[in-house]
């Protein structure tokens, strides 16, 4: 499984930049989009959701009892 690390290192460019491609960020130049998403597609990158929602402290579970 691929990490924004892996990410990163295939396209060139800093972690933070691969974020900011990621969440849509503005300041981002479009040829270093192009190839983040291109090293994303080549890597089958996928957010890993349980370390997001620990970051956001939200979890798309529901507790029955």
């Amino acid at each position: 499984m691929a990490s924004i690390k892996d990410v990163a290192n295939a396209a060139g460019v800093s972690t933070a930049t691969v974020s900011r491609v990621l969440s849509n960020g503005l300041h981002v130049r479009p040829e270093v989009r192009v190839r983040v998403m291109a090293a994303v597609e080549e890597l089958a990158y996928r957010p890993n959701l349980v370390a997001r929602s620990l970051r956001s402290q939200q979890s798309s579970k529901i507790g029955l009892i």
